[in-house]
């Protein structure tokens, strides 16, 4: 019990509470007063000690202190009423506060007014309540209490949270019929409304009347439709409004809307102009804040320019503003993406002194190491995540089951997976599909189906890319029928296939050469509204092509044009060696010319089919022509390229020209591979040898 003197007063008691600055230890000094003979609270200390509990971990103690006003009978002012019933609304408390203002008279001896009126309303707005704050306010009508401006600003509030906005301008014109002029609160209300829903061009019209009607806009309205416009990527449109805010004498940027602004800037990948607004903030002697520093630090570790963020952050620091874990976790991730890994275990170190880890933390550094390589390092940070308080989540049994399948450490996965099923660790499904996507790229499919099986006992939802995965694994290993089995299991269980799902199996059917069964999953795909996409085509034609079906192929082809897609180079090129293939190089010719009509540009691929063709059947002008056409296009012919034009120059016996071709290639730098000397060498022989042949005879 504190020690006071025998003669307290109120007012020298209402000067000690003040001094303290810590409101436990205020509210310990309150309730031990109230021990003291001879002493009673004043209203004024009753109403300093009730501002000090609005907080959360301190508004349960309210009532204990209303209940001391209404048993020592203190005669307290409207004030302090409207104290307790704002810190009820503001904790989202509407029966504690409505119970208070029913009683206003019998605990605090005074009626409520309009103001308390008022705050009542906005306690059942800041809980969502709507429906009650509109029976409420019939209510105020049967007191015969007028509503004043603030009433009518918090009807306009609650227009806003129901998304009611013509109701909410509508009420902004009752206003001036009633003889009251909506303020820049009115106006701010609705506009940040707008913007959050994102009717920014209505906010901006709201915006604009409110100057027109001689209303000033505070710095908080530009804030909000700048924040507004960027949140929906409109870069012009924010800086304009930042433009106006510049050029209005009446109120000036803060803080906020520098950080906004710079913010907003980063998302947009404009650090260039970020960095000018840095600049500005600190020529104005603005306050960087946590905020400041967080949002550049982030947006350039976002775009890897991670140089550019540690200098952000070392001027962070130098400047004596603290990172907090969020600017760890950004610069971490930063140094993690460029494989700047000695910075990223340097950075750890020092988050690990200043108690600045978490869960999050944990997982960038052991998805840096997996993604560098570094499988020891990461097992080590895993085995320390799971030594210190921190529960590992979903995202690091995720992060530790993809790391080690894709650095070939499937049978570990497979292990960890197990020992976390049997922990009854907090899984996600992404775990289970980078097991079964490890898996299938090692041909382990029975393992994989296991893994699957798994999955549907302990109940979780299979998706699109876990069944893709499998599916992709059978066709890899041509069990074709195996995937279409799985597929039609899936099925049956519920699963949604996707676009991928029946390219994979489209694929692998046209590669099998069963194009009626592949048809018949292009019907079930129509059926089901899935449109064929330009890789379900190009796999069709491809399959089609490859089985010498170049009739039907082109009568796909003709599909997919009337359906108004746009083939794209792949396609072209498909149907392309599909007609080189079969001897029709004038319509493989004609195709490639109508390629940049349609804004398809030839790429080498293209050129070297069709050489090729040209070769095959023995028209080396024309596959000369089309070797000019590489260099016109801009290409750098490849080994391919030679590799091609000497064999067809040899099957033309025109074995000297192909030497010089072999001078050109060593003279570009493009080095012979084992096929080239077999070409050469080959041709040479069977040139020697018919020689001889032809003198003897």
């Amino acid at each position: 019990m504190a020690d006071f003197s025998k003669h307290l007063s109120p007012k020298r008691f209402l000067n000690l509470l003040k001094a303290e600055k810590n409101p436990h230890t205020a509210l310990a000094l309150f309730y031990s007063a109230t021990r003291q003979p001879n002493y009673a609270h004043s209203s004024a200390v009753f109403h300093h000690i009730l501002h000090r509990l609005v907080d959360s971990k301190l508004v349960a103690h309210m009532g204990r202190v209303v209940d001391m006003i209404r048993t020592q009978n203190c005669k307290c002012p409207e004030d302090v009423a409207l104290t307790v019933i704002k810190a009820y609304a503001k904790n989202s408390m509407p029966d504690k506060a409505l119970d208070v203002f029913k009683r206003m008279d019998e605990i605090f001896g005074c009626f409520p007014g309009v103001r308390s009126y008022n705050s009542m309303l906005n306690a059942f707005i800041e809980s969502n309540q709507w429906d009650r704050a509109e029976s409420f306010l019939a209510y105020f009508e049967t007191k015969r209490v007028l509503p004043n401006l603030q009433t009518y600003n918090v009807l306009v509030k609650i227009s806003c949270k129901k998304e009611e906005f013509e109701k909410g301008k509508m009420l902004l014109n009752r206003m001036r019929e009633k003889g009251l002029e909506p303020d820049v609160f009115s106006y701010g209300t609705l506009i940040n409304g707008l913007a959050k829903s994102g009717k920014l061009e209505d906010a901006l019209q709201v915006f604009d009347e409110m100057s027109d009607r001689g209303v000033t806009p505070d710095v908080m309205c530009y804030n909000i439709l700048i924040n507004g416009f960027f949140r929906i990527g409109q870069l012009e449109k924010a800086n304009e409004i930042w433009e106006r805010l510049l050029e209005d004498s009446s109120v000036y940027p803060n803080v906020v809307t520098y950080n906004v602004m710079i913010n907003g800037l980063c998302k947009c990948r404009k650090f260039k102009e970020s960095f000018e607004l840095w600049n500005r903030m600190k020529q104005n002697e603005r306050g960087l804040d946590l905020f400041t520093y967080s949002s550049l630090i982030h947006g350039l570790c976002q775009a890897e320019n991670v140089d550019q963020a540690e200098l952000v952050y070392e001027e962070m620091v130098k400047n004596g503003v603290s990172p907090d874990v969020v600017i760890y976790n950004a610069m971490l991730n930063g140094f993690s993406r460029a494989g700047k890994m000695r910075e990223c275990i340097e950075l750890w170190k020092v988050m690990g002194k200043n108690g600045c880890r978490n869960v999050i933390s944990y997982n960038i550094l052991l998805k840096g190491f997996f993604e560098n390589g570094m499988v020891d390092e990461a097992i080590s940070i895993w085995e320390h995540l799971l030594d210190k308080d921190h529960e590992p989540d979903s995202t690091s049994y995720g992060v530790l089951i993809h790391g080690l399948c894709k650095n070939g450490y499937s049978n570990k996965a497979l292990c960890m997976l197990k020992e976390a099923e049997n922990k009854g660790a907090d899984m996600d499904i992404f775990a289970y599909s980078s097991m079964i996507n490890g898996l299938c790229k090692e041909g382990r499919l029975d393992e994989a189906s296991a893994v699957v099986d798994q999955i549907d006992k302990r109940g979780y939802i299979l998706n699109s890319h876990v069944c893709n995965s499998l599916i992709d694994g059978f066709i890899r290993a041509s069990k074709v029928d195996a995937a279409i089995f799985f597929f039609l299991k899936m099925c049956a269980k519920g699963y949604s296939p996707t676009v991928v799902s029946y390219n994979t199996l489209i694929n692998g059917l046209c590669k099998a050469g069963r194009f009626s069964d592949a048809y018949v999953f292009v019907k079930e795909m129509l059926g089901k509204g899935w449109k064929p996409d330009m890789i379900t085509y190009s796999l069709l034609i491809d399959g089609l092509c490859q089985g010498k079906k170049i009739d039907a192929a082109l009568s796909l082809w003709q599909q997919v044009l009337e359906n108004g897609l746009k083939p794209d180079v792949t396609m072209h090129n498909i149907i392309i060696h599909g007609l080189c293939n079969t001897g029709k190089m004038e319509d493989a010719l004609q195709l490639y010319f109508q390629m940049t009509e349609v804004d398809c540009f030839p790429n080498l691929v293209t050129h070297n089919t069709l050489m090729e063709g040209f070769f095959k059947v023995k028209d080396c002008a024309k596959a000369s022509d089309i070797w000019g056409r590489i260099v016109k296009y801009g290409h750098e012919p490849d080994i391919i390229s030679y590799n091609i034009t000497f064999k067809g120059l040899c099957s033309c016996r025109r074995i000297s020209d192909a030497i010089k071709f072999l001078d050109d290639a060593l003279s570009h730098g493009i080095l012979p591979t084992a096929i080239t000397w077999h070409i050469l060498v080959r041709a040479v022989l069977n040139n020697t040898q018919s020689f001889w042949i032809c003198k003897n005879l």
